[in-house]
Parts: structure tokens; C-alpha cells; sequence
């Protein structure tokens, strides 16, 4: 894939892996559309990078992610990558039923749903289009989930398998489907669930994975990892399980 001269919408572009993303593409020479929930942080990253574009979105939302498709093909013609990053992660106890899962945000209609509506939603704008690509940002925890955080895991894990049979799928079409698979990264997800683990922050940068996934991008590897996560890519079934393990032993 190359990535200069693109038109890229990335969901969730406003803050971390989202906004490194749209950096990247920016500095390299592509046009960046982004779209999230929160006006004020889509203005503050374009007070940052004034040739952004942006546009407010709630992609759990099937009539917001209409309007996505009608604004952005009609002033954006040109449109041929869709970055499907907008996530949201939580803690979840099931042991006491099912009130917690109901009580916020609904992971799997963001993480999982909202791609598929928005792949297929995009797909035919763009078949045909030179150097067509969707780009979905999964987990390493869709390979080795979190028993701290089953939804989300699972979600992941879905997003997964969606890019590997969508990307058999659309290969007649020409467009590329890539997976972008992030270990722990440093950004604004699950603020609850850190605050609970001492403010936890994982030493990664979100800029220092992307830099990673737009060279994999650039060299047409269609599952990019990085650290962990790219481990979890090319392990067996009994790694898989021994990092289950090892991840989980306090459960």
C-alpha cells in the first residue's frame, strides 16, 4: 500500500492511536478526514494540523454512520481508505450478573458492529478506487483475552476474524484489507479500569506503534503487530494458552 496521496477517514481520529494515525498519514503526503463524538477534541487536533478535516460522529450509531458515508463521498470523492479505530474498553464482572455490562457503553456495537456497518456502508464507494484499503484496529486481546475484560476481548476477537474473511472476500474488488493489532498502548482507554490499577499507563506511545503499522502498511503485511501483540499474531494454540495463563493468573 502506499501512503502518500491517499484520502483517509480514520474513526476515532481525535485522540490517541486515531490521532498518531492521522499524523501519519498527514506526513506522508495523504489527505486525513477524522470523525469521533467530542467536538472539542476534533477542533483541538485540528488547531494542531489545520489541513485536517473533521466531522462529528457517533459510529455506535447506524444513522450517524450513514451520514458519515453521505458527507464524506460527497465532499470527498476521492475517499479510498477507511480506518475503522473508534473503540471503547471496560472492566467487567460478570460474576454478579449481567447490570454491569447494561450500565455503559455497549463495546460490542462500538468494536465490532460499527466496522461492519461502516465496511459495508464504504465498500462500494470504494471498489474501483486506486490503492483501496480498510484498516481495522483490533487487540492483542482479541488473540489472548482479558478475563478482566471479557467484552472487549471478545469484540476484538470478532473484529478479527471480520478482517481475515473480509479481506478473502474483497479480493476481487481490489481493496485491501489490513489489521492493525496493538498491544498495551498508552492513550485514553478505560480510564475507569486504570484509575482502579494505580493509574496504570503502558510504556508505549501511541506514535511508536503507528510508526510500526504505517511501515507494515508500506510493505503489504496484512497483520501488524508490535511487541506483545505481534508475538500473539505467530504463536501456537499452546502459547496462546500459556500467555492466557500468565495474563490471567489473578483470576
Amino acid at each position: 500500500m502506499k501512503l502518500a496521496g491517499n484520502t483517509v477517514l480514520i474513526t476515532g481520529g481525535a485522540s490517541g492511536i486515531g490521532y498518531a494515525m492521522a499524523e501519519a498519514f498527514l506526513e506522508a503526503g495523504s489527505e486525513v478526514i477524522i470523525c469521533g463524538r467530542r467536538e472539542n477534541r476534533l477542533m483541538e487536533a485540528k488547531s494542531h494540523h489545520p489541513n485536517l478535516h473533521t466531522i462529528v460522529c457517533d459510529v455506535s450509531l447506524e444513522s450517524d454512520c450513514r451520514k458519515l458515508l453521505e458527507w464524506t463521498t460527497t465532499h470527498f470523492g476521492d475517499l479510498n481508505v477507511l480506518v475503522n479505530n473508534a473503540g471503547v474498553q471496560r472492566d467487567l464482572d460478570f460474576t454478579g450478573g449481567l447490570s454491569q455490562f447494561l450500565a455503559g457503553p455497549n463495546e460490542i456495537r462500538i468494536n465490532l458492529e460499527a466496522p461492519v456497518i461502516l465496511s459495508g456502508l464504504f465498500i462500494p464507494h470504494l471498489t474501483g478506487k486506486s490503492e483501496a484499503a480498510i484498516i481495522n484496529v483490533s487487540s492483542g486481546l482479541g488473540f489472548v483475552p482479558s478475563a478482566r475484560m471479557p467484552v472487549y476481548s471478545a469484540s476484538k476477537a470478532g473484529l478479527h476474524a471480520f478482517s481475515i474473511a473480509l479481506r478473502r472476500q474483497l479480493v476481487k474488488q481490489g481493496i485491501q484489507v489490513f489489521e492493525a493489532v496493538p498491544p498495551a498502548v498508552d492513550t485514553e482507554l478505560n480510564p475507569e479500569g486504570r484509575a482502579k490499577r494505580g493509574g496504570f499507563r503502558p510504556p508505549l506511545q501511541p506514535e511508536e506503534f503507528v510508526a510500526a503499522v504505517m511501515k507494515g502498511l508500506a510493505s503489504n503485511v496484512f497483520e501488524m503487530g508490535y511487541g506483545m501483540s505481534e508475538g500473539f499474531i505467530n504463536a501456537s494454540r499452546a502459547e496462546l494458552d500459556q500467555s492466557f495463563e500468565r495474563m490471567n493468573s489473578g483470576w
